[in-house]
């Protein structure tokens, strides 16, 4: 799928981060049995992935009062009346309960409107990127004049799950722990995206293009042990890391052909990108692929771990926060997840809005970068 806009633009972004940092270290302090069994070196996991913390949410949130708070500091980064909002889609793989959709609940607490269309989408690491798509053609056919896409991601349950299963099962191997590895790395984040109508946005940051695709017939290569919603969900998972990586790159060259082909762009009028948060060699080997320097892209997964389907766009909205995308420029969002799904959006930058905080706490901008 490719679709070129004229009348879209990615207004302002609202996010929250946790408190409570847990540093690879300390990971590595909790897996001390495993550690001991196997004589694993210290220092191991943050070499591999190039993630020195994440962060986590106090137990027993939900993840739709963090989407709440942060699309309210989405729509008051772009001073607007909830009651316009005339879609809002709930994006994240955590959500509430199986049933109703976790967007119900965001769509009460905010106050929006009755006619305001309001679902979930579940894509893995892809589903606010898969909801601003959906927001975005709305908004170009004339349905709605504005939307709120909106996700939290929570880590906390699946590191904790992962340790104690690595830490109890004795049959493990240096060479069988590797599935269990990109557990480890997960993080959790809050992000809520407001997209527009041209005509009614005061930044006219211009959503250009959205293309997507899908292989999936390497849809094993990352999977969760089961399904399960809610605040005592106990979930696994297991991940062939280097053959996903392999193919996820696969599939984001044949995606940015399509995406430079709509554009009219070369790999150098992209002035910055932004790309899905997995670790640095993810990052290395998916930049060299689309041809982008490394100085032009903007990550966040050192401090932040990868954070789902929230890691984009948060890192898209810090971006902004701390200037490092400016007027004028040419932004590519390049999302890759599990499946295997692409998502590229481009846009043309004038104005950023964004408003983020730590969860009832300090501005998120004191964070490190």
């Amino acid at each position: 799928m490719k679709t070129r806009y004229q009348n879209v633009c990615i207004e302002s972004f609202g996010y929250t981060l946790p408190q409570d940092i847990w540093t690879s270290a300390e990971i590595e302090d909790k897996l001390a049995p495993l550690y001991s069994r196997l004589k694993l070196p210290e220092g191991r996991l943050g070499m591999m992935t190039g993630i020195r913390e994440r962060r986590f949410w106090p137990k027993n949130l939900r993840p739709s009062e963090l989407s709440v708070n942060s699309a309210r500091l989405a729509l008051e980064a772009a001073d607007r009346d909830p009651a316009t909002v005339g879609c809002l889609i709930h994006g994240s793989v955590c959500r509430d309960f199986l049933e109703p959709a976790t967007s119900c609940t965001v769509h009460h607490q905010l106050g929006l409107g009755p006619d305001c269309m309001i679902y979930d989408v579940s894509n893995a690491c892809l589903g606010i990127m898969n909801g601003m798509v959906q927001a975005a053609n709305m908004i170009e056919l004339g349905q709605i004049e504005s939307a709120l896409v909106v996700g939290s991601e929570g880590g906390r349950q699946l590191v904790e799950t992962t340790i104690d299963a690595l830490n109890r099962d004795e049959s493990l191997t240096r060479k069988s722990i590797k599935s269990a590895v990109a557990s480890l790395t997960i993080g959790s984040a809050s992000c809520a995206v407001l997209l527009t109508h041209r005509s009614i946005s005061s930044t006219d940051n211009q959503m250009l293009v959205a293309c997507c695709k899908a292989n999936t017939q390497y849809n094993e290569l990352c999977q969760s042990l089961q399904d399960q919603a809610g605040r005592d969900m106990t979930p696994l998972m297991e991940t062939d890391s280097e053959e996903l990586m392999k193919r996820g790159i696969e599939i984001g060259v044949e995606t940015m052909a399509e995406f430079l082909q709509e554009t009219g762009w070369s790999p150098g009028d992209i002035a910055r990108s932004v790309c899905h948060q997995v670790g640095g060699t993810h990052r290395k080997l998916m930049l060299e692929a689309l041809g982008i320097a490394e100085p032009r892209d903007y990550a966040t997964y050192s401090w932040l771990g990868n954070t789902g389907s929230a890691a984009l766009p948060v890192t898209m909205a810090i971006a902004c926060e701390n200037e490092f995308i400016m007027p004028g420029d040419q932004v590519g969002m390049f999302g890759i997840g599990s499946g295997i799904n692409c998502v590229m959006i481009g846009a043309r930058w004038q104005k950023s809005l964004v408003r983020g905080m730590t969860w009832k706490s300090t501005p998120a901008s004191i964070l490190p970068r």
